[in-house]
């Protein structure tokens, strides 16, 4: 579905940018919101704008800083958030005018049902209110999935593609004779994994019964019989013995996420690792097998090709959002201009470069 902006629509941006508050009704002067910028037809509001910052206090609280220290970094950093949204505000509307809107929102719906077929939850509407029962919006986490889901569409679309194409048979052979490391076969792991949730349970009694399970396993218990009776992968209460008897398969080494590649790093094939508190439960992983990273490397076009659109992606998709917002009309309110306005790099707004000339024209006139 093509979006299209209504002309009301615009005559609202319009009335916000000629007056402080936005009227509830006529006459009635309720200030709902402040607009901070306006990005051609659409606007950066305050309430846009704390409801990022809250998130991102709140991600930085979860990584271990106090309040003050999450509320000042986040604070001294407002200026790059503004421009952050700008630039999101920017995608999106790039997106819609690419047509991909029903495309995205196919995913969003695909990935909600994954989310519940992993949940073992059997319906959309039970999802959400499994999700409200956690204190999860579903709209919310909707609109999330659909904002990024749009945003790294329209950049892979516009720009990865594009690079990731555009490399010609001489550079991929010269990269690939500069950076033989890089095409290398890294060390692998295959992995079976016991998980334990916490969900609706006492933590500390989960966290020992994980500890339980790992000295069983180190004085030889089998592997495959201790995950078929003990892991689980539910989060409505109910337990699920894995089909696979725990295995999850072979990962290379550099792309286990940071905690698991430490917990696995130093252990030979055989080997079980500690409990390791995930999200919502406690892992407990064994190493199967260990393949080490190959001596040779062999000639991939694909993997050159991907090895350097990694190389120039932050450079390209930068230059990308430069030329959108110059060719966009941005105007930031004057309470933000003064520290937002450099972080954009434009001069000055498209229509007010075209108002500026108009006005030249008017005053030459006799």
């Amino acid at each position: 579905m093509k979006f299209k902006y209504l002309a009301a629509f615009a005559a609202l941006i319009i009335l916000a940018f000629s007056a402080a508050p936005i009227f509830a009704q006529e006459g009635e002067m309720q200030v709902v919101d402040e607009v901070i910028a306006q990005v051609n037809d659409d606007v950066i509001t305050l309430s846009m704008l704390k409801k990022e910052t809250k998130e991102r206090i709140d991600a930085l609280k979860q990584s271990g800083m106090t309040e003050q220290q999450a509320n000042d970094e986040v604070n001294k950093r407002q200026a790059e958030l503004i421009a952050t949204l700008i630039n999101e505000k920017l995608l999106l509307q790039k997106g819609k005018e690419l047509d991909l809107a029903t495309e995205i929102e196919a995913e969003v719906n695909r990935r909600m049902l994954q989310i519940a077929n992993e949940q073992g939850i059997t319906s959309i509407e039970k999802l959400y209110e499994a999700m409200r029962q956690s204190g999860l919006n579903p709209d919310d986490v909707r609109r999330t999935m659909r904002t990024e889901m749009m945003k790294q569409a329209v950049l892979q679309q516009e720009v990865d593609r594009r690079v990731y194409l555009g490399f010609t048979t001489e550079e991929l052979k010269k990269y690939f004779d500069a950076n033989p490391d890089k095409f290398r076969k890294p060390e692998s792991v295959k992995l079976s994994e016991i998980y334990l949730s916490t969900y609706g349970k006492d933590e500390a009694a989960v966290k020992a019964r994980a500890t339980e399970l790992v000295t069983q396993l180190r004085a030889g218990a089998d592997f495959a019989a201790v995950a078929a009776a003990n892991s689980e992968r539910e989060k409505n209460g109910e337990r699920t013995a894995p089909k696979d008897k725990g295995d999850v398969g072979e990962f290379d080494v550099p792309q286990l996420r940071e905690d698991l590649l430490a917990a696995v790093k130093d252990l030979k094939a055989g080997g079980i690792t500690d409990p390791i508190r995930t999200n919502d439960g406690y892992q407990i992983i064994r190493v199967n097998e260990r393949t080490p990273a190959a001596a040779t490397v062999v000639y991939n076009e694909n993997r050159v090709r991907e090895a350097m659109l990694t190389d120039r992606q932050p450079k390209e998709r930068e230059a990308y959002l430069q030329t959108l917002r110059n060719e966009a009309f941005i105007k930031v309110t004057e309470s933000y201009r003064a520290s937002v306005d450099p972080l954009l790099k434009i001069a000055a707004p498209v229509a007010a470069k075209g108002k500026e000339k108009n006005d030249d024209k008017k005053s030459k006139k006799p």
